[in-house]
């Protein structure tokens, strides 16, 4: 049932435009736009970068597994995920959910005149 960072760190990479970066001397993976998730230094989790709906859904659909982080990040919808108690099935999903929400906005298209 439990997670591995390693497993984590391969799904993420393997969303579209996804990178592995440091941020605040942690592995993150972002996209051009922004960041989606980061590994805590010292816990087996993924801090997870959603809006406040979707922590909302997957704090639902998993309790005790995914939580709001503490204080502010978690008021604007950042979530934990711990790698120990989750399963792929809930991991790969929530991946997916904040790339989602970090993938470039798509431009508008323009008419002509």
């Amino acid at each position: 049932m439990a997670v591995s960072k390693a497993q984590v760190r391969g799904w993420a990479l393997a969303l579209e435009g996804a990178v592995e970066v440091v941020h605040v001397d942690r592995p993150a993976f972002r996209t051009s736009r922004k960041i989606f998730a980061t590994f805590p230094p010292d816990a087996a989790q993924v801090n997870l970068m959603f809006d406040p709906p979707t922590q909302e859904f997957f704090c639902e659909q998993a309790p005790g597994v995914v939580a709001p982080l503490p204080g502010g990040w978690g008021r604007m919808g950042m979530a934990s995920c711990d790698l120990a108690r989750a399963d792929a099935a809930l991991v790969r999903s929530a991946l997916k959910a904040a790339h989602a929400l970090a993938l470039p906005k798509p431009k508008a298209r323009r008419t002509k005149r």
